[in-house]
């Protein structure tokens, strides 16, 4: 599908991801990390009652995923990709503008995410999404070592980017977690 230069738009539908659209969300997921998450990583954190999964999908077949949690004031994406055939006409934007439908001024106010120092494509797609990288997460993969980016969406631009909390606790992978 993609070209290497911006396409026309597609129009995605995203939905709760269910256990069916595992086989597709797979694929997606290996072809987009060297460190890709298994079907068990996958099931073991949507049985996490604060883990929601949800796909894009365009002609009944799933183009692109995330997961994350759900917190008291905030969301944290755990895992996001768009099938490599489909990036670059706009369904990662309707995925991030999915997420950001959910904050609201009186509660969840912000979402957070961590990207691979190396991951330069993911850097500049969140940063164009308005996402800032507040802080460096020292030796955050335990599968490479490699440090990660704490990246933070605020619901208002005016608000500065306040002091993130202790993230230590997400320094664990999440092999370990489950």
């Amino acid at each position: 599908m993609s070209t290497g230069r911006t396409q026309d738009r597609v129009r995605v539908h995203i939905r709760w991801m269910i256990r069916r659209d595992m086989p597709e969300v797979l694929r997606a997921e290996q072809a987009s990390f060297d460190y890709s998450w298994t079907e068990d990583d996958f099931l073991r954190c949507l049985r996490q009652r604060n883990c929601i999964g949800m796909v894009a999908e365009h002609d009944d077949r799933v183009v692109g995923f995330m997961i994350y949690e759900l917190h008291k004031t905030k969301l944290h994406v755990l895992n996001f990709a768009v099938a490599p055939e489909w990036r670059r006409v706009g369904i990662g934007t309707q995925m991030v503008h999915k997420l950001v439908g959910k904050l609201s001024s009186h509660r969840r106010t912000k979402i957070t995410l961590a990207v691979r120092e190396t991951n330069l494509t993911a850097q500049l797609f969140f940063r164009n999404m308005t996402f800032r990288a507040v802080k460096v997460l020292r030796s955050y993969y335990e599968d490479s070592g490699e440090d990660a980016f704490l990246m933070q969406f605020r619901i208002s631009s005016e608000a500065p980017l306040e002091e993130v909390e202790d993230y230590s606790e997400f320094r664990v992978s999440l092999r370990e977690e489950f």
